[in-house]
């Protein structure tokens, strides 16, 4: 299992894969429905990337997973969605043309792929999980094509 935040070097991801990506999937596991400190502390850092506009209109997604059912899903997502917005960020959700987020069970939502974990990590994808975690993924990755051919 990796640390929380590693020894050294950048947190996962660097300022320049940053701004080098055509299009961003970010993740976090929810700590008290908000996104955990390690990212906040990441995203934090990237004022120069704001000021300088390099991630305006590239496409943009978030992810989480909770151990309880209703253990802030869709806060965590949303606390993630601000600074992408912020960066001026196309925010990519996940359109109710995908059938999976009228029928889970467990995770998933319009605002993004989410996981119900259960409280020891026992529960694995649901079927609409994994669904919607994809689509999200695969709509994403479209947009990104489109917005770079322009």
């Amino acid at each position: 299992m990796e640390p929380q935040v590693p020894e050294s070097g950048a947190v996962y991801c660097s300022e320049e894969d940053l701004k080098n990506c055509a299009g961003l999937v970010m993740g976090s596991p929810t700590r008290f429905g908000n996104m955990a400190a390690p990212l906040k502390y990441f995203i934090d850092s990237t004022s120069n990337l704001w000021m300088t506009g390099k991630l305006v209109n590239k496409p943009a997604g978030v992810f989480t997973a909770t151990s309880s059912l209703h253990g802030g899903q869709e806060s965590t997502l949303l606390s993630m969605v601000l600074p992408l917005i912020h960066h001026g960020m196309v925010y990519c959700g996940i359109p109710y043309t995908e059938s999976g987020l009228l029928h889970t069970d467990a995770g998933g939502t319009p605002y993004g792929a989410s996981h119900w974990s259960g409280n020891s990590g026992e529960r694995s994808l649901s079927e609409h999980e994994l669904k919607l975690c994809q689509a999200q993924g695969k709509r994403i990755a479209s947009l990104a094509l489109k917005l770079a051919a322009e």
